[in-house]
Formats: structure tokens, C-alpha cells, sequence
């Protein structure tokens, strides 16, 4: 048997790009063996020193364009990956769009490649806003009324956005399908649904209306530990300046935004939340490491959605949360590879065992 051949994935072709490349220069400093391959804006596939990515100081605002040899297509990329190391084992720093859809997970359980996270079944799942809480929902979760918006009709859009706006004051409008707070629309009024609605419409992509829910944001992350066992790490509170959104520059650039890690808030809410984050793990089937936004309404915690690939930049809550927990983020790290390589042996015998 070879000796497993560890492999950085990142990039792709989705919004959350930039992201992406900002996780895998935190990830490729704590596995420095590894090798870096970064799929490219035009779904190719291409070999990067680590210490070119690692030297890439402004990941949030430039884009990462890499000399490296081309490996062709991502694709057959991985099939010939595959064939070149059955043992290669893929930790994934990808975030959004195909990264994260189920999309290469489907392609690198094709090839029979072990990988980081969670199957291309949950992760299309969790991706899936609108499937993602209806789910949760029935398995007993609170979520904020919404309705799917239909794609390209103005006049449809801005008389669902109209709606919320009417019943519960402010809407929040955002794509079914993508994360990192890209795209995202906040309606205080009705003038507010009409803009927004020419916006959405113009993005041809599948969004929601979803009810504001006014009080504390919380995002909780929970991972999955050697022995198979799944724990909560803690949650994290965002708090923002008046008049801001958590939108990616809040997230990622630090603008109008305070984060607390653990979260200051009541012991009895950040248990409900936990437990809000740990149920939509298990009913999303999700593995590895997910974080699940959450807002604390007057009723309790409200779920919001989760991400089955979140951040682990320097500034990202999944390494906060670590910390935290007085936790080494470089064994964090490498416990999910191992975790990674189990999945692979465990499906390996299961084969052989049915045939």
C-alpha cells in the first residue's frame, strides 16, 4: 500500500473564492507536508507551492493567481489523481458554489478518494437553505417563516419580499444556494422590496424571503472527534455597529462588526443553541465539521442555516472556537484527515464485504 498523499484543495469557481484561498494558507501552515492544488476560476486544475499561497498577503481583496504546473481540467484532474494514489487523502478548503454543494465531494466518491467533511449527500442537503430548514424544522428545530422566490419575475419577488416586510417589519433576502454573506439583502421598507427586487431578479439564481428575527446572532460550530463522537465546540456572538449587516466585509475585512468567542451571553440560551447546532448536524447527516448560524428571538434560538465547509482563515469562528476550547488547531486539523482516512477504509471494507 502507498503511503497516503496529503492534498490541499482549493479555489473553485463559486463567490466565496477569495475565502477559500484564505482557509487553505491557515491549513497549508499547519500541514506543511501537504501539497496545494488550487482550481482555478475556469475549472482547471493546478499545482501550487505552499509557500507561494502562504505568501499571498491579501487574500480578501486580491485574487490568487498562482504559477503552477496546469493538471487540466478539475474533473479528470482528480480521476488522474486518483490513479496516480488511491491513498491520496483531500482536505477541503472550499467554500460555496460546487466546493460545497455535494459537486466535488460526488466526484472525488466517484474516484474513491478520501476526503474532509461531509458527504456529497449532506453537504447538498445543508446547502440547500430552504431544504436545510425544513428539515430541521420537522425534527423539532424553530425557524423564521420564509417563502422561495420565484427566478427573473420583478413583480412576483417584490410582492413576496412586500409580504414579510408587511407581516413582520424587516425581510431578509438572500440566495437559496451560497454563503459567506454574499448576495445578501436586508428590506426595512416597502421602497426597500422594490430595489431589492430588481436586484435579485437581475442575479438569476434561486433566492428566499426570510422573517428578521431580531436579538443575538450566534454561530456554533460542532466537530466530529477520532473516536467518533460528535461534540459542540461553543458558540460565537456577532455584534454589530447600528445600521450595519454581517455582510462579507463584517466578516471578513472586520468592518462595523465585534465577535466574542465564547459567546456573552445567559448559560441557559447558549445551551439551546448548542443543542439547536448539534440537532441540525445529526438531522443533516452532516460529518467532520459544520457551524450553524443561529438567532436568539424572544421565543429562543432560531436556526438559520449550516455550513458544512465554514472558514478556517486566522480570522474564521471554526478556529476561534478551537481556541476556545483550549484545543491545538494543528490537531484539529489533522484529526479530520484521520477522521477522512477512516471513512475511506470503513467504505473500503464495506465494498469487499458485498461482493
Amino acid at each position: 500500500m502507498r503511503t497516503p498523499l496529503l492534498t490541499i484543495l482549493f479555489g473553485g469557481t463559486s463567490g466565496e473564492r477569495r475565502v477559500s484561498v484564505a482557509s487553505a494558507a491557515h491549513v497549508a501552515a499547519l500541514l506543511p507536508e501537504a501539497q496545494c492544488l488550487f482550481w482555478t476560476p475556469d475549472n482547471r486544475l493546478q499545482r501550487c507551492a505552499g509557500e507561494i499561497l502562504l505568501k499571498h498577503a491579501r487574500p480578501f481583496e486580491e485574487d490568487f493567481v498562482p504559477e503552477g504546473q496546469d493538471l487540466g481540467p478539475i474533473r479528470s484532474a482528480i480521476e488522474q489523481l486518483a490513479q496516480q494514489n488511491p491513498e491520496t487523502i483531500v482536505f477541503l478548503a472550499l467554500h460555496g458554489g460546487q466546493g460545497e454543494d455535494g459537486t466535488v465531494q460526488r466526484w472525488l466518491e466517484h474516484s474513491r478518494l478520501a476526503y474532509t467533511g461531509s458527504d456529497s449527500t449532506a453537504s447538498a442537503r445543508a446547502f440547500d437553505k430552504n431544504l436545510a430548514k425544513s428539515l430541521v424544522e420537522a425534527a423539532g428545530g424553530r425557524v423564521a417563516p420564509s417563502r422561495t422566490l420565484p427566478p427573473d419575475d420583478v413583480i412576483a419577488i417584490r410582492a413576496a419580499i412586500e409580504q414579510i416586510v408587511v407581516d413582520h417589519g424587516r425581510a431578509v433576502v438572500k440566495p437559496v444556494a451560497d454563503g459567506s454573506s454574499v448576495g445578501l439583502f436586508h428590506a426595512r421598507s416597502l421602497q426597500d422590496a422594490r430595489t431589492i427586487a430588481e436586484e435579485v431578479a437581475s442575479h438569476r439564481v434561486a433566492y428566499l424571503v426570510e422573517a428578521f428575527v431580531s436579538g443575538p446572532e450566534l454561530t456554533v460550530g460542532v466537530t466530529q472527534r477520532r473516536n467518533g463522537e460528535t461534540q459542540v465546540l461553543c458558540a460565537s456572538e456577532v455584534r454589530l455597529d447600528p445600521g450595519r449587516v454581517f455582510d462579507f466585509e463584517g466578516k471578513y475585512l472586520g468592518k462595523g462588526t465585534l465577535e466574542f468567542t465564547p459567546a456573552e451571553q445567559p448559560d441557559e440560551v447558549l445551551r439551546a443553541a448548542e443543542a439547536l447546532a448539534l440537532l441540525a448536524h445529526k438531522t443533516l447527516g452532516c460529518e467532520g465539521y459544520t457551524r450553524t448560524d443561529i438567532i436568539v428571538g424572544a421565543q429562543g434560538p432560531v436556526y438559520l442555516e449550516t455550513n458544512t465547509l465554514p472558514g478556517l482563515t486566522k480570522a474564521s469562528f471554526i478556529p476561534q472556537q478551537v481556541t476556545a476550547c483550549k484545543m491545538s488547531l494543528e490537531h484539529f486539523v489533522r484529526e479530520h484527515v484521520a477522521l477522512a482516512q477512516a471513512r475511506r477504509v470503513a467504505l473500503r471494507a464495506l465494498r469487499e464485504t458485498s461482493q
